[in-house]
């Protein structure tokens, strides 16, 4: 499944996957229907969709913020691209400075942009964190020692590797055309009292091949992964990831995460933040996870995360821990509508990318941010800096 295939599945989260309705909806009038929301609503609602929906506050406590600052400026004008695309944030970072920071649509420094599936890598990321801290005490662990009301259905013997990597080999419809899937009716489950419901829907799904044997996108797996550094944790996903990141990157402003029915945060998708403290998120893979002096997962987490543990089946790409590969040795998150954090190790290069395309993703889109990469890059290499 290519990376637009996945990303446009993904989308269910927050579509439902049901027919469009004879009258448009709104953020208002209907939170969840995203993929139904005019240009114009979604452009308004991603820069404030802690208004539309329920979120948990992620602090940045009060430490000192980690200064970007400003690098040789590239030769580039992203004016056009910017209009065109519908972004609103690009920021080019080099060795931690600041080499481009543009903004469209209205929104400023100071304005909080949620990141769609960009989330599934910070969720990732709290995973490494609890391993180092022993509330996980292996990859190799079965998923169930930590979420047992998994148990009995198609996740044992799964491991927490796999479920990193979603290759459990669990049964997953991820087609956000039928009202049936899995992905339109995980985050419909009826919430009870004591129970996570994302838990009880996914305890029910059959298994379909073998652990560790075939890759297969599937949203409700980051879910899982979400619950269970939770569990492990005691704590709150949203909590977890200010201790553990947000309070130690030097991020500007706090942040917020949207809530799923059961009132958790939806492991996923959809922290809101700043596109500087994005920057900051690219930075903080790049430096191998090290946060105010200190590396906060393993050591080799990242040299794992960020490379292909499998296959997509898609030339020159793979998936990683919850991360995008590439062989030459890039790698990004990414969401829909445009949300990009891609990562050039060779030229200690982070590139952010916000936006609200047209539709949520298209081969057109995908191609003009490919263009927009190639051009950064060139811009990079024929004036490096000083």
């Amino acid at each position: 499944m290519s990376r637009i295939t996945a990303a446009l599945a993904a989308l269910a989260l927050l579509a439902a996957a049901t027919p469009a309705p004879a009258q448009q909806p709104t953020p208002e009038t209907n939170p969840s229907g995203v993929l139904f929301w005019s240009p114009a609503d979604r452009e308004r609602a991603f820069r404030t969709m802690d208004t539309i929906m329920p979120h948990a506050p992620v602090s940045r406590g009060d430490g000192p913020v980690r200064p970007l600052p400003q690098g040789a400026p590239l030769d580039l004008d992203p004016a056009a691209y910017m209009v065109d695309q519908r972004v609103a944030g690009v920021l080019v970072l080099q060795d931690g400075k600041i080499r481009l920071e543009r903004y469209g649509l209205g929104i400023d420094a100071d304005t909080r942009w949620v990141s769609f599936s960009m989330t599934k890598s910070l969720t990732s990321t709290l995973v490494g964190a609890a391993l180092k801290s022993g509330a996980i005490a292996s990859l190799e662990d079965p998923v169930t020692r930590y979420l047992p009301a998994l148990a009995g259905g198609g996740y044992d013997g799964v491991t927490v590797r796999q479920l990193l990597t979603m290759t459990s080999g669990v049964a997953w419809n991820e087609d956000y055309f039928d009202p049936n899937a899995d992905v339109a009716r995980f985050l419909q489950e009826p919430p009870v009292p004591g129970q996570d419901p994302v838990v009880t829907y996914m305890a029910r799904l059959p298994r379909a091949a073998e652990p560790g044997t075939r890759w297969r996108y599937s949203t409700g797996e980051t879910n899982l992964v979400g619950a269970l550094v939770a569990a492990a944790e005691n704590k709150p996903l949203a909590q977890l990831l200010s201790e553990h990141i947000w309070s130690r990157a030097g991020m500007q402003a706090d942040a917020v995460w949207a809530l799923d029915q059961g009132g958790r945060e939806i492991g996923g998708c959809c922290v809101s933040a700043v596109l500087r403290d994005w920057g900051r998120i690219g930075l903080m893979a790049l430096e191998d996870g090290v946060l105010g002096g200190e590396r906060i997962v393993p050591d080799d987490w990242f040299a794992q995360a960020v490379r292909k543990q499998a296959e997509t089946g898609e030339p020159g790409e793979g998936y990683g821990f919850q991360w995008w590969t590439q062989d030459d040795g890039v790698y990004g998150a990414y969401g829909i509508f445009g949300q990009s954090i891609r990562v050039d190790p060779e030229r200690r290069l982070v590139i952010v990318l916000l936006s609200a395309w047209p539709q949520a993703v298209g081969r057109t889109q995908s191609a003009a941010r490919r263009a927009f990469f190639a051009d950064v890059v060139r811009a990079v290499d024929a004036a490096p800096q000083p």
